[in-house]
């Protein structure tokens, strides 16, 4: 199986050096010097020579044997990289790989149907998990204790706080549309403002339970 575990953001000096983004909780792990990295949807392998973390910015510095000059570099720019992992791999409990909490619903701690997870980002070090389809309409979650009180998605169960997420108050439904007129039925007989629809108002992961 292979899995995202970093986005080429850009290029670093002119040695074929690029900085990636890492999507992966064991980058030491998963860009170690030999390791095969690919490029997602390509089944050529790329040897990584040397990767380290950035002192002075966000991301690492990865070279790979097969990328010599900063041309073959700029070629990998918004490039994501996968690595194999076996199952031997697989995260422990309290935690998940990015593909088993997509599309995993949300719901609040009184019931609340909330959406489902549609896309997942990180900042620093934290996921964010971007929830839509609910009646409070999109917002985005940390994946931090103080807001997920419940992390299962193998068995397709997020709980969160949604006090502490400080949502808004759901929505109210669009009103339905008045029906249209059959076919040589001639126009309809209410007046056009009663049928004129308003528009609605704007408006580290915890262990599994």
């Amino acid at each position: 199986m292979r899995l995202v575990v970093g986005l080429v953001r850009g290029v670093h000096g002119l040695n074929g050096a690029v900085r990636v983004e890492i999507l992966t909780d064991r980058p030491e792990a998963r860009f170690a010097a030999g390791r095969e990295i690919y490029r997602e949807g390509d089944e050529v392998p790329l040897t990584v020579v040397e990767a380290l973390a950035i002192p002075d910015g966000p991301g690492w510095r990865v070279r790979f044997r097969e990328v010599p000059d900063r041309t073959a570099a700029d070629a990998l720019r918004g490039t994501y990289l996968e690595a194999d992992v076996s199952p031997e791999d697989a995260p422990g409990r309290g935690a998940a790989y990015w593909h088993e909490v997509m599309g995993v619903p949300v719901r609040g701690l009184d019931g609340e149907e909330l959406g489902s997870v549609a896309d997942i980002y990180r900042v620093g070090e934290t996921d964010v998990y971007v929830v839509r389809g609910g009646a409070r309409g999109e917002f985005d979650l940390p994946a931090v204790r103080d807001f997920v009180r419940i992390f299962a998605p193998r068995r397709g169960e997020i709980v969160v706080d949604a006090e502490a997420l400080e949502l808004g108050p759901p929505k109210p439904p669009k009103p339905p549309r008045p029906p249209r007129p059959r076919k040589g039925a001639g126009r309809p007989t209410v007046p056009s403002a009663d049928v004129t629809a308003a528009s609605p108002e704007s408006g580290p992961p915890p262990p599994e339970d």
